[in-house]
């Protein structure tokens, strides 16, 4: 056994099956090991992301040339193969199960089972040949290999939380939105990423497209942005302690949804969704009034009223169809459609439609959307719900409609024959929750806080960071958690309902063992006092001696949901 292999052996370091021997190789031992810490210091939070190919469309791969922008390291799962230059590309293929690497002249350096990772200390782990918002694609963290299946395999982006959210947000919104829009928009894509969700794959948690958020790695950061990360660290959007589904899309079209009339239920499948209270349809100016009706919907969506969004090429929109081209249409994507259970009576794949000789909305939501709307046939009328369907159904060229957020002219001859059909839109998007050029006109013309944004568009919300349980048993006794606040506010949140005498904080390097009243459930403890400009650090544990093992849950309050004063 080589020397260093011996030596992580001792160290107790799990060992991958290694398929051929590695050149001899003396690295730093301590250099190995510091390779194995924690990625990142973000609060312990790792986003694992599976790499698309050029335009998406495929998330396996069968060959892969990596490399680093520095010195960069080469691991078969833990077990060290060697250190890199920048100068030598790293060349995989796959033979079945097993990873064949070559280096830059052809010779091959190993082959393993995997996964195999690539990380560096000395700047990032690019992709050669791949593209990014028209850059080299580049990462921070560490580039992992991992075969799901023989010839094929998947890369993930393993990285911390913060760092993720520096190639997600200046590439989900226009860094000339502002800096407090570009705080709005890194809580929105934090509360994404935290929130529990059902895995993009079992090797990853989201992917790097539209499907997830938008990631396109280092190469793409801003410093706007970065700032913008970095002076909302740690903080989140919730409603009764807990995180909020953050949903956001480009445009609202100076009015936002509610997010029952726009998604079914993510498990009964069931349209409308039950509702989300801080997901509620808003205005932009108050003056708008309810859009559910056809009267007030064509009055609003054929006119350019002042709005939040009336910088968005997509804030008015207009499409037409003769009555031959849209028969092609909804013919060409009835069926697809239906297979999601949204069109009734169902279209089955090769069934030809009867001639369609109208259109007409049958339910609006508050912003006017159509959530319902029927197709008249000769014979049969085709009730069609939920937003995206209805986008997916009535295409122009085949291209989905921008919103679900129109109204209908119809044009027919002296006999009342369809001749034409022509839809005035608004929006870009669901429109449910944060409009992104809303967002952008509140911080650039209003002059709005990100605190202001996030709560125009999310009702009665709390910016915190994010709640957790603290109980008796380890690892979930001691929790650290680091965040930003502008002005050294902050209250601590204890849900004590098992009446615990105290409990421990380290903050800032100070220890505390603060007091908590038993006789109130929802402790409320302002923290002025030890909290600093800019970032804190707590490190919270369960106290030492107490006559019960209850958990308590904790958070610490920066901008409550009815005022700013703590933030």
């Amino acid at each position: 056994m080589k020397r260093l292999s011996l030596i992580i052996l001792i160290l107790g370091l799990s060992l991958c099956p290694v398929i051929a021997d590695y050149s001899d190789n003396t690295a730093e031992v301590n250099k190995i090991i510091n390779s194995f810490k924690t990625q990142n210091n973000d609060n312990g939070k790792t986003v694992r992301v599976g790499i698309g190919n050029q335009n998406f469309s495929n998330y396996l791969w069968d060959k892969v040339s990596i490399y680093g922008t520095g010195e960069y390291e080469v691991y078969n799962n833990k077990t060290y193969i060697s250190t890199f230059d920048s100068n030598n590309n790293i060349n995989i293929h796959m033979v079945g199960k097993i990873f064949v690497l070559k280096d830059s002249e052809d010779k091959v350096i190993a082959k393993v089972s995997g996964p195999v990772i690539f990380k560096t200390d000395y700047g990032f782990i690019g992709i050669k040949d791949l593209k990014r918002a028209g850059k080299d694609a580049q990462y921070r963290g560490q580039i992992e290999l991992i075969c799901p299946k023989e010839g094929h395999f998947h890369i993930v982006n393993s990285l911390g939380t913060e760092e993720y959210l520096k190639g997600v947000v200046p590439n989900e919104m226009p860094v000339h939105f502002g800096l407090e829009a570009l705080k709005a928009q890194a809580v929105a894509a934090r509360n994404y990423v935290l929130s529990p969700r059902i895995k993009a794959n079992p090797n990853y948690d989201v992917v790097d497209s539209v499907a997830s958020q938008v990631y396109f790695g280092a190469n793409t950061e801003k410093p706007l942005s970065d700032r913008a990360v970095e002076e909302t660290r740690g903080i989140v959007a919730t409603y009764n302690r807990e995180l909020i589904l953050a949903l956001y899309s480009s445009t609202a079209g100076g009015y936002t949804e509610s997010y029952h009339n726009a998604f079914s239920d993510p498990k009964t499948k069931i349209f409308p969704a039950q509702p989300k209270p801080y997901l509620r349809g808003v205005p932009d100016y108050e003056d708008f009034g309810v859009l559910n009706d056809e009267e007030n919907a064509e009055k609003f969506y054929t006119s350019k009223p002042k709005s939040f969004d009336n910088k968005s090429s997509y804030y008015r929109w207009e499409r037409e169809w003769t009555s031959d081209e849209l028969q092609t249409e909804v013919q060409n994507h009835i069926a697809a459609q239906s297979s999601a259970g949204f069109v009734h009576p169902a279209v089955n794949k090769g069934e030809v439609i009867d001639k369609i000789t109208g259109l007409k909305v049958i339910r609006r939501g508050v912003s006017g959307k159509v959530m319902q709307i029927e197709i008249h046939t000769g014979f049969i009328h085709y009730t069609v719900e939920k937003e995206l369907v209805i986008r997916r159904l009535f295409t122009v060229k085949g291209k989905a409609l921008p919103s679900a957020n129109f109204v209908i002219k119809e044009e027919r001859d002296d006999e009342g024959n369809l001749l034409k059909v022509k839809i005035y839109g608004g929006g870009y998007g669901h429109g449910v929750g944060m409009s992104q050029y809303g967002a952008g006109y509140m911080a650039t013309h209003l002059n709005k806080s990100f605190e202001d944004i996030l709560k125009h568009y999310y009702q009665g919300i709390t910016l915190s960071t994010e709640p957790f349980y603290l109980t008796s048993k380890s690892p979930d006794n001691q929790r650290t958690q680091t965040f930003y606040t502008k002005s050294g506010n902050g209250i601590l949140v204890v849900d004590n309902r098992y009446k615990l005498d105290y409990v421990d904080l380290n903050i800032n390097g100070i220890y505390e063992a603060i007091k908590l009243d038993k006789k109130e459930r929802f402790n409320r403890i302002d923290l002025r006092q030890y909290l600093q400009n800019g970032l804190n650090t707590i490190t919270f544990t369960y106290p030492s001696y107490t006559n019960t093992t209850g958990g308590m849950q904790i958070y610490v309050e920066l901008a409550g949901n009815d005022d700013n004063s703590s933030r």
